[in-house]
C-alpha cells in the first residue's frame, strides 16, 4: 500500500484523503525497548490484528537513548529493525508516523547517557543533536512507502519542561527544517500534545499561534478526568474545537484508557463517544493509545512503578482484541464511506466566545481565572451540544468573527474593552448575544471585569464594593414571565448551585432599558432581554455554567433549555434535532448527502422523536428513534438541506447497538 500525502495549493503537506485511524505502537515484547528486543514475527502478528480491524496506520517511536548511544552515532542493528518494521507495514497494508525525540514515555523520562543535563531547547549543541537525529532518520527512511508522516517528539513538555515561547518555537523550527532538508515531504507535527495556553489556559511555551505555521497538522493528546459523564465524553471534542482555530487539520493523536480504570463495556462506550463527538468537532484523524497490553514487562520501567500503563491496549497481553478495537473497526467503516467523497461537519450559526484572557497571561491576572474559564467553556460546550446547536468557538483575541446568529459568553468575569465593543456591534447588526455573570472563584478583585452593562445589556448593577451577593440555597429556580424562544411564561427551570464562597454569587441589577424575561425564587431579575439595533442581548444574573461546572454528575441540567430557546429566538437553523438532552445530534455533509449523527451519552435506553425541518426526512426512520445505552446512529437525510438519498452512506453503525 503506497501512501502519498501530497502537497496542497499553499505548498503545505496535506493529510491523506483516507483519514488516519490507527494506534500508537509499542510491541508487547518490549514496550519502549522493543527495538533492542525486536521480534519480527510478533510485530507482524500485532500489525495484522490492527489491519484486520480496519486500522490503516500506527504511530511509532524512535526511542532516543537506544537509537543514539553516542552523539551523532546511530545503532545499526536498531536501524535494521526499524526498516523491517516499516517493511512489515507495507506487507500488511499500513502506514506509520515515526516519532523522533522519545525521551518521555508513559510516566518516565529517559535521557541518552551523553545528555548530561543540557537544556533541550536552549543548548545549541543539544538542539543540533536533535536536529541531526531527526534529519538522519528522515534521510534514511523518508522515501519508504510505509512512512505517512512525522512527529518531532513525544509529549516534549513533560520531557523538556516549559520554556519561553521564543525558545520553543526556535527549537521546533530547527528540527522541522532538518527533516525537510533531508528531503522528507510527508506531513509533520510536534507530538507535544497541544497543551499550550490556547488550549489548556496554562502557558508552557508551546503556543499554537507560534507553532501552527511550522507544522502540517495539530495533534492533541487527551486523557480527561472529570466528575460528570457528559463532560468526560465531550472533553476530547472540546479540545479539538480549541485546536481547530489555527488553520491546520486536527488529528486526535492520543486518546484512550487503561483497563485498570474502566470495565470493558465502559471502555468501549468511552471510545465510541469520543470517536463520534470528535468527528462532529472537526477532527481528521484518530490514533488510540495504544495497540496492546504488555506480556511480561512488569519488572521494566515505567511499568514497574506505573502498573496501570500495562493495560492501555486495543488487544490484551495475548494479542486478543478488546472491545475498544471493535469500536475503531466500526468507526473506520463509516469513515471509509465519508472519505470517498470528503466530508465536513455542519456548524457555524452558534459561537461560544473564548476570552482573550484565557490564552494570554495579561498583567496581574490569576491563573485561577483561566482555570475557571476552561471549566465554564467546557460546560457551555456540553450544554450547547445537548441543545443540538451547530456550535463553534470564536476567540476574542482574533476579533470575534461575524456570521453567527447567536453568541454565547458563558459565566463571564473578564472581557477586554474591544471584545465588549465587538459584541455590541454584533448585536446591533442583528445577532443575539448572551452573557452570564460570574464574580470569579478567587478572592482577589471579585466581581465582573466588565463595563457598559447599561449600554449593552440594559441593566445597572447594585454591587457593594468588596462583597459578593451569595447564593444561599442549593438550588436556584428561574420562572419565566415573558416568552424566550419556545419557553413560555410560567415555565420554571431549576439549577443546582455549585462553587466556592467567591463564585457562588449572583449579580443584583435593576433595569435600565432591558425587559425582565425570568425571575429567581425571590422575584429578582434572573434573565433580561435588551433590544440593541437589529439584534438583542440576553443577560443572565447567575453563573449557570460555572455552577454546573462545579457540580459533579450534574448533566443533563437546565442550561441547555435556555440555549435551545436562545437559538430559536435567534433563528438558528437546526434541521435535525431532538428535545432530549441525553441524545446529542449533529450533521455531516459528504458529497451531495447529509448524514445525521445521534449520540446517546446516557447509560439507559433512550427513545425520542427527531424534530425535522419542513421537508427533511431521515431514511428508514418513521417516528421514534430508539438508542441503546451509549449507542450511536448515523442516518442519511433527504429533502431540503439533506440533499440526496444518502444510499452510499452507512445508515446505522455496525457494532454500535443502535436501533432505528
Amino acid at each position: 500500500m503506497r501512501w502519498v500525502s501530497g502537497v496542497d495549493g499553499d505548498g503545505r503537506r496535506a493529510l491523506p484523503t483516507a483519514p488516519w485511524v490507527g494506534a500508537n505502537f509499542w510491541s508487547r515484547t518490549g514496550g519502549p525497548r522493543m527495538w533492542v528486543h525486536y521480534d519480527a514475527a510478533v510485530v507482524r502478528e500485532e500489525l495484522e490484528t490492527l489491519a484486520q480491524h480496519g486500522l490503516n496506520m500506527t504511530r511509532s517511536f524512535c526511542y532516543w537513548p537506544d537509537f543514539v548511544p553516542e552523539p551523532e552515532t546511530l545503532d545499526a542493528d536498531l536501524l535494521d529493525h526499524f526498516r523491517d518494521f516499516l517493511d512489515a507495514h507495507v506487507e500488511i497494508g499500513l502506514g506509520t508516523v515515526p516519532t523522533f525525540i522519545v525521551g518521555h514515555m508513559s510516566g518516565q523520562n529517559w535521557d541518552p547517557s551523553w545528555r548530561q543535563g543540557r537544556d533541550l531547547y536552549a543548548d545549541v549543541w543539544l538542539v543540533s543533536q536533535q536536529a541531526w537525529f531527526a534529519g538522519e532518520i528522515a534521510r534514511r527512511f523518508g522515501d519508504h512507502p510505509a512512512v505517512v508522516g512525522w512527529l518531532v517528539s513525544n509529549e516534549m513538555p513533560l520531557y523538556g519542561g516549559s520554556a519561553p515561547r521564543e525558545a520553543i518555537a526556535s527549537w521546533a523550527r530547527l528540527v522541522v527544517q532538518a527533516v525537510r532538508a533531508a528531503g522528507a515531504m510527508q506531513p509533520i507535527s510536534l507530538g507535544d500534545g497541544a497543551w499550550g495556553v490556547e488550549v489548556s489556559g496554562v502557558d508552557n511555551g508551546y503556543s499554537l499561534r507560534d507553532l501552527a505555521p511550522l507544522v502540517d497538522f495539530i495533534g492533541p493528546h487527551v486523557y480527561p478526568m472529570q466528575d460528570d459523564q457528559l463532560r468526560e465524553f465531550l472533553t476530547a471534542a472540546f479540545v479539538c474545537e480549541l485546536c481547530g482555530d489555527f488553520g491546520k487539520p486536527v488529528v486526535l493523536e492520543e486518546f484512550g484508557l487503561t483497563s485498570d480504570f474502566a470495565a470493558d463495556d465502559h471502555a468501549a462506550a468511552y471510545y465510541r463517544q469520543v470517536l463520534y463527538t470528535t468527528l462532529l468537532a472537526g477532527a481528521r484523524g484518530w490514533i488510540a493509545w495504544n495497540n496492546c497490553d504488555y506480556d511480561d514487562l512488569s519488572e521494566q520501567d515505567p511499568y514497574r512503578h506505573h502498573v496501570y500503563e500495562l493495560h492501555f491496549g486495543l488487544t490484551d497481553r495475548n494479542g486478543r482484541p478488546k472491545p475498544q478495537l471493535a469500536e475503531l473497526e466500526a468507526f473506520s467503516k463509516l469513515l471509509a464511506r465519508l472519505s470517498a467523497r470528503g466530508w465536513t461537519p455542519v456548524k457555524g450559526e452558534v459561537a461560544i466566545v473564548v476570552p482573550e484572557h484565557y490564552e494570554r497571561e495579561l498583567p496581574f491576572t490569576s491563573p485561577q481565572v483561566r482555570e475557571d474559564m476552561r471549566d465554564g467553556l467546557l460546560q457551555s460546550y456540553a450544554a450547547a451540544r445537548e441543545a443540538d446547536l451547530p456550535v463553534s468557538l470564536v476567540r476574542e483575541r482574533d476579533g470575534l468573527a461575524g456570521g453567527a446568529k447567536l453568541y454565547l459568553a458563558p459565566s463571564t468575569k473578564i472581557l477586554t474593552a474591544p471584545g465588549l465593543e465587538r459584541l455590541r456591534r454584533l448585536a446591533e447588526e442583528g445577532a443575539t448575544v448572551y452573557l452570564s455573570y460570574f464574580a470569579g472563584s478567587a478572592s482577589r478583585q471579585r466581581g465582573p471585569w466588565l463595563t457598559w452593562l447599561e449600554d449593552i445589556f440594559g441593566v445597572r448593577h447594585r454591587l457593594r464594593y468588596g462583597l459578593v451577593d451569595p447564593i444561599e440555597d442549593e438550588q436556584v429556580t428561574f420562572e419565566f414571565v415573558e416568552p424566550l424562544g419556545d419557553i413560555q411564561p410560567g415555565t420554571v427551570l431549576a439549577f443546582r448551585v455549585g462553587g466556592n464562597a467567591n463564585g457562588r454569587a449572583f449579580l443584583p441589577v435593576e433595569t435600565a432599558g432591558a425587559r425582565v424575561v425570568a425571575v429567581d425564587g425571590l422575584g429578582r431579575p434572573a434573565l433580561l432581554r435588551h433590544q440593541l439595533g437589529a439584534g438583542s442581548t440576553i443577560f443572565c444574573t447567575y453563573p449557570l455554567e460555572q455552577m454546573a461546572a462545579a457540580s459533579p454528575r450534574v448533566n443533563p441540567e437546565a442550561t441547555w433549555q435556555i440555549y435551545s430557546a436562545l437559538a430559536t429566538e435567534a433563528g438558528v437553523a437546526r434541521p435535525v434535532r431532538v428535545e432530549d438532552p441525553r441524545v446529542l445530534t449533529g450533521l455531516i455533509r459528504s458529497g451531495g448527502d447529509t448524514i445525521a449523527l445521534f449520540v446517546n451519552w446516557w447509560d439507559e435506553l433512550v427513545e425520542s422523536v427527531p424534530l425535522l425541518s419542513d421537508g427533511i426526512e431521515l431514511d428508514g426512520v418513521d417516528g421514534l428513534l430508539r438508542l441503546e445505552p451509549f449507542a450511536v446512529a448515523a442516518i442519511p437525510c433527504s429533502g431540503p438541506g439533506g440533499h440526496g438519498q444518502g444510499s452510499a452512506v452507512l445508515a446505522a453503525l455496525e457494532g454500535s447497538d443502535a436501533r432505528a
